[in-house]
């Protein structure tokens, strides 16, 4: 399983499950092998991210020498959450999984597009002209809730074509829900679920921040905020069908710390590849780009949190996608979505590669290892 960074230059810390113990540790990974540096002052990653100075605090752990990176990596590839193997976890724990949607201008047309359609993604094609024929090249490089912004959602509206995806895209406030529930997403190598009722969906390639409980961004990762086009397209109060099902969230394969190598401007810049490789021959290589965000990552972190709401424990914050597929896959009009197999691969030269395969999400390995399960494993291995 092939992954892009240059592990070598970076500080990258994860988690993996290891059956010795029954449950989960903390890593870090230095000259291509992981170490466990679990300990009574960092029982869980989220308590390593709350330190001052995690990175201080990652140098200096001795830990436990583990496998090689490469021996990680295919046995993630191949356990498909099996207890009985040591593998890649997602690199998150007792973080609440918040997410961005429409924060970028083309993925914003289409989730108008979505709406118009009603999810019916047979009428997606008709709407995409008439909606990109009225509001043409307006949205390139508007500021998110400036007076500019403004003054075109009123000729949006007065030519017919508002949304409330045009509002949380231009307006001053961002769209911010909860992606999935504490522990739940999938790491490197698992299965990502769809929920069987879902025809038209895609994956949707993103950086995801890792912010402590006083919003310092600590640093950053990979994620898949898996998308059900049709689910959400018939109503946004939809939304929670829409995004947060068994497996629906992947995230990994390490959190890169920001240092002296990796800073919030590199996030600023970074450009994300995508994959698709159907098990039917299909491939779809997509793009996104952070520099053609709507709102700089900042902005979304403290309308994320603050005075108006808390998270003791820090979060993770998907920041949404420049990607939105239209290429058709079967029939013509209908554009893409994904078929049970498809191999999705996330990669970004300094986070590595996220790779993952769709199932269903009443198919994936169930979610079973809760807050519940995971305190009583700390308690009994002395971490608490």
């Amino acid at each position: 399983m092939a992954v892009a960074a240059d592990f070598a230059r970076g500080t990258f810390v994860g988690r993996v499950w290891r059956p010795q113990v029954g449950g989960p540790a903390v890593v870090v990974l230095r000259d291509g092998r992981l170490f466990d540096i679990t300990s009574a002052r960092a029982p869980t990653m989220s308590a390593l991210l709350e330190m001052d100075d995690p990175l201080a605090f990652v140098r200096a752990a001795e830990g436990e020498a583990l496998e090689s990176l490469d021996t990680v990596l295919a046995a993630s590839a191949q356990a498909s959450g099996d207890p009985e193997r040591l593998h890649l976890l997602a690199p998150c724990d007792l973080q609440v999984i918040k997410a961005c949607g429409v924060t970028f201008a083309r993925s914003m047309i289409e989730r108008v597009i979505e709406e118009k359609a009603a999810g019916n993604p047979a009428l997606a094609e008709k709407v995409r002209g008439r909606v990109s024929a009225i509001i043409g090249d307006s949205l390139r490089d508007l500021k998110a809730g400036s007076p500019e912004a403004a003054g075109v959602k009123a000729a949006l509206i007065e030519e017919g074509v508002w949304s409330q995806y045009l509002e949380v895209g231009i307006g001053p406030d961002a769209e911010v829900f909860t992606k999935a529930p504490v522990l739940s997403a999938v790491g490197l190598g698992a299965a990502v679920g769809l929920h069987p009722i879902s025809k038209w969906n895609n994956p949707e390639p993103e950086v995801v921040l890792a912010v402590d409980s006083r919003g310092r961004v600590k640093g950053a990762t990979l994620g898949n905020d898996v998308n059900l086009r049709d689910v959400e397209g018939r109503s946004a109060l939809l939304l929670g069908k829409a995004k947060d099902n068994n497996a629906s969230a992947a995230i990994g394969p390490f959190i890169r710390l920001f240092d002296e190598t990796y800073s919030l401007d590199d996030v600023r810049a970074a450009d994300l590849t995508l994959k698709i490789e159907g098990e039917d021959g299909f491939v779809l290589d997509g793009r996104s780009t952070m520099r053609e965000i709507s709102r700089d990552p900042l902005d979304l972190v403290a309308q994320t949190v603050g005075r108006h709401h808390q998270y003791p424990d820090g979060f993770m914050l998907f920041m949404g996608t420049l990607f939105a597929p239209v290429e058709d896959r079967d029939t013509p009009g209908e554009g893409f979505t994904h078929k049970i197999g498809d191999r999705v691969t996330i990669a970004n030269g300094d986070l590595g590669s996220l790779v993952n395969t769709v199932r269903l999400s009443t198919e994936c390995p169930p979610w079973t290892f809760g807050v519940a399960a995971l305190m009583r494993n700390l308690a009994a291995r002395g971490l608490l």
